[in-house]
């Protein structure tokens, strides 16, 4: 089974082109399966991952769905390779979720988090930086932390973005993100070596800013702001996306933006501003139940 993952492994990252992570998390759930169900795979049926999944109870249904989802793919490429004829993944129901709609910052909290950096220090300007590119370009965490100076056209007012699956895609980038993040480079540490020369963003040491370092950034920025959500860097890409839809944003414009393979994805967008809308609506039209005929109805 071993070698077998290794295989697995080979093929996500060569023929798939899946990011480190996502490599790492798909081969980690398999690897969870056959460890609960000692089975060689060409004896799995529906039933041994249902009684799998059901035994997740305490897991959210989110967290089984991907579950699920890796082990498809794992059964797929077994398919693809010969070694077993059916999927039996395909018989599975997906566990059932509800609709979620991600935290959103307002443009106030946004902003409240861009005025908490210390411009006197380098630091302080690359967070600021860093919180520019975010909200600005509307970029996931791995997508900013291996942002190449190559991949910079200030003067065209684009930035070049490898996202998931190595594809690329150009997103405009506006003056303060521009001007945040040269600020940032005229103090930019030593790079460590040939690797971090390219990279926009380093830690003190001149080496990669890592994923970890600028989650904890982005929440002890919101935490000094006194943001009283619990956020991440997504978002902040949230923020771009759902702040361009209310202002009208064509919702293509928004996908090619944020590298969403389909449109549906984006799509959320549309109801985090229907939840606004509807709120808005609520909160001031002249018939809403107030004072004592509310509390007559309770």
């Amino acid at each position: 089974m071993k070698d077998l993952l290794k295989h697995y492994e080979i093929y996500l990252k060569i023929e798939r082109a899946m990011s480190r992570n996502t490599v790492a998390s798909y081969c980690s759930d398999v690897k969870k399966f056959f460890d609960a169900m000692p089975s060689r795979p060409e004896y799995i049926v529906p039933e041994d991952v249902e009684q799998y999944l059901s035994g997740l109870s305490a897991v959210s249904k989110r967290s089984q769905a991907r579950f699920l989802s890796s082990l498809r793919s794992f059964f797929n490429w077994l398919v693809l390779e010969g070694s077993i004829t059916d999927n039996p993944c395909d018989k599975v129901d997906s566990p059932k979720l509800g609709q979620y709609l991600p935290e959103v910052l307002s443009v106030e909290e946004v902003e409240a988090m861009l005025d908490v950096p210390d411009l006197s220090s380098w630091q302080g300007l690359r967070d600021r930086a860093i919180l520019e590119i975010l909200y600005g370009c509307g970029l996931r965490v791995s997508e900013a932390v291996g942002l190449k100076l190559s991949c910079l056209f200030f003067d065209e007012g684009y930035i070049r973005v490898i996202g998931k699956g190595n594809k690329e895609r150009l997103v405009p980038v506006g003056e303060m993100a521009i001007d945040a993040v040269n600020a940032y480079l005229e103090r930019r540490p030593v790079p460590y070596d040939d690797v971090a020369d390219d990279l926009v963003f380093l830690n003190r040491f001149g080496r990669s800013l890592s994923r970890q370092s600028m989650f904890k950034m982005v929440k002890v920025t919101a935490l000094l702001a006194d943001v009283r959500k619990e956020i991440s860097p997504h978002t902040l890409r949230h923020s771009f996306a759902t702040h361009l839809v209310e202002n009208g944003a064509d919702l293509r414009l928004v996908q090619e933006m944020l590298g969403h393979e389909s449109l549906t994805t984006t799509e959320i967008y549309t109801h985090i501003d229907t939840t606004t809308w509807h709120k808005e609506v609520l909160e001031h039209h002249p018939r809403r139940m107030s004072g004592p005929d509310e509390e007559s109805l309770k």
